[in-house]
């Protein structure tokens, strides 16, 4: 029996990153299965970008 994973990121965030990482088109025809492995390493470590970079920003505001 398989368990359904959760999705950490939100379906905007990975839209946006998509196209950030001009993989875009092939998500919009093909699904999320169809991207390589390495355009999801490089999502996520967007993602860890974008998110250290709020965590900076919001503690300079202190």
């Amino acid at each position: 029996m398989g368990r359904r994973r959760r999705s950490v990121m939100s379906e905007e965030l990975k839209y946006e990153l998509a196209k950030d990482l001009g993989f875009y088109d092939t998500v919009q025809k093909e699904g999320w299965g169809s991207i390589s492995t390495k355009d999801a390493g490089n999502m996520v470590k967007r993602a860890i970008q974008m998110a250290e970079q709020a965590a900076a920003n919001k503690s300079s505001f202190k």
